[in-house]
């Protein structure tokens, strides 16, 4: 069953906390992640998506974007999915 999932930047930042939206373990994640790193990294993956022009509630003065994936498996493995590519790209 394919459903929706939204990917933010703020996921994979490493100056993040858990607690501030960071969703990836501090080793995977990276210091500056771009509204483009992160299409290029879902690419990669092979996901379909499409890039919308809202923010992280709690990041609303950043406003820098996010991603609807559609996707069959869990969000937490998409999330993995995607830092692993990040990661290599890097």
């Amino acid at each position: 069953m394919e459903r929706l999932c939204i990917l933010y930047p703020c996921y994979f930042q490493a100056g993040l906390k858990r607690a501030e939206g960071r969703r990836v373990p501090r080793g995977r994640a990276v210091k500056s992640l771009t509204l483009m790193e992160l299409e290029a990294a879902l690419k990669k993956c092979g996901y379909p998506y499409r890039v919308e022009e809202k923010h992280h509630p709690a990041h609303w003065h950043k406003r820098e974007g996010r991603v609807a994936v559609t996707c069959t498996e869990p969000k937490g493995e998409v999330i993995r999915k995607v830092a692993q590519a990040i990661e290599v790209k890097r």
